[in-house]
C-alpha cells in the first residue's frame, strides 16, 4: 500500500522504516533535510515540498501526519488541501486533542476528504517492537488503512484497533497518557521510598529486575525503569523537572466535566508541574506556618 508522512522525526521516521521493510511505497517529507536524505538512503522515496508528496501517491492518497499538536497540524492540512482530491484521506497520528479531531472530520468531510486519528503509542522503541495504535474515525475507511495498521502493530491482530468514531483514537490516547502519569508516579514514589532506608543498603536495580517477572507490578515501564537504575542507580545529573506533553491536563479536565473521580491522575499531574518551580513557595509557605503556630525550625539559605 502506498503511504505519504509528513514529519519524520524519531517517531515518523522509525514509522516509515517500519512500512518500507514490510513492501509499502513510502513518500516522506520534513522541513528539515536530514530526516529527508535518510529516508532516500534508506530505499524510501524523501522529498522536498508537500506537491512533491502529494504527486508521488497515486489517489485515493493516504496522508499521515507526524507533527506537533494544535496549529501545525490545521496548518499542515491546510497546505495540503488544495493539491488533494477528494476521497484523499488525512491521518493524525500525533498527539492532538480529541476535540480538534472531531472538529477537523467535520470540516474536511464536508469537502470531501476523509480524516482518520491515530492515537500512538511506542516512542522510540515502536521500530522494533511496533506500535499501540487507537483509532477513530469511519468504519470503511479505517478498514481500507488496515494494512498500515497491521504492519505499525506488534502483530496484525493485536496492538491496534478502531475505537469509535472520529475523535475517539485521540480521546482513548489521552486517557492511556493520563494513566501512565499515575502508574510513572507510584513507581518513582515506591522507589524513592526505598532509596530513604539507607539502613538497609537496598539495590533498587536489582529489586526492579525481581519484580520485572512474575510480579502484579511488572510492565514495559518497570523494564525501562530497571534498564535506567542500571546505568545510573543514584540519578547523578539529573534535575528534578518533569515535562508534560498535555494529555495528562486534558484527561483531568475530562474527568472534572464528566464527574468523574480521578485523584491518582490528578495529583500525578501537579506533582510535575511542581517539580518545575524553582526556589518552590508553596513549600517556603508550609515552612513559615509550620514555625509561626508551633516553633518548628525553618532552614534558610
Amino acid at each position: 500500500m502506498e503511504i505519504g508522512i509528513v514529519g519524520l522525526g524519531k517517531m515518523g521516521g522509525n514509522m516509515a522504516e517500519r512500512l518500507r521493510r514490510d513492501g509499502h511505497k513510502v513518500v516522506g517529507f520534513d522541513f528539515a533535510d536530514a530526516p529527508v536524505q535518510k529516508l532516500n538512503e534508506s530505499g524510501a522515496t524523501g522529498v522536498k515540498s508537500l506537491d512533491e508528496l502529494v504527486k508521488h501517491l497515486n489517489a485515493p492518497r493516504a496522508i499521515w501526519l507526524m507533527v506537533p499538536a494544535g496549529d501545525p497540524v490545521d496548518e499542515t492540512i491546510a497546505k495540503l488541501k488544495p493539491l488533494m482530491q477528494k476521497g484523499d484521506i488525512f491521518i493524525d497520528g500525533g498527539n492532538s486533542n480529541y476535540k480538534d479531531s472531531q472538529r477537523r472530520y467535520k470540516a474536511l468531510k464536508k469537502e470531501g476528504f476523509e480524516f482518520v486519528d491515530v492515537g500512538t503509542s511506542g516512542g522510540v522503541w515502536g521500530l522494533a517492537e511496533g506500535y499501540s495504535m487507537m483509532v477513530g474515525g469511519d468504519e470503511t475507511v479505517v478498514e481500507h488503512l488496515r494494512p498500515i495498521f497491521e504492519t505499525l502493530a506488534p502483530g496484525k491482530d493485536k496492538g491496534w484497533g478502531r475505537t469509535g468514531p472520529a475523535g475517539a483514537g485521540h480521546f482513548v490516547k489521552m486517557v492511556h497518557n493520563g494513566i501512565e502519569y499515575g502508574m510513572m508516579q507510584a513507581y518513582a514514589e515506591g522507589f524513592s521510598v526505598m532509596a530513604a532506608k539507607e539502613e538497609l543498603s537496598l539495590d533498587l536495580a536489582q529489586i526492579a529486575e525481581i519484580w520485572r517477572f512474575g510480579s502484579v507490578v511488572r510492565s514495559w515501564l518497570l523494564d525501562l525503569t530497571a534498564d535506567a537504575l542500571h546505568k545510573n542507580p543514584t540519578l547523578n545529573g539529573l534535575e528534578p523537572f518533569v515535562q508534560d506533553s498535555g494529555e495528562g491536563r486534558w484527561t483531568v479536565f475530562e474527568a472534572i466535566d464528566l464527574n468523574v473521580s480521578a485523584p491518582v491522575i490528578t495529583e500525578s499531574l501537579i506533582r510535575r508541574i511542581r517539580s518545575r518551580e524553582d526556589n518552590n513557595f508553596t513549600d517556603r509557605m508550609l515552612a513559615i506556618m509550620r514555625n509561626a503556630f508551633g516553633g518548628h525550625a525553618v532552614k534558610k539559605d
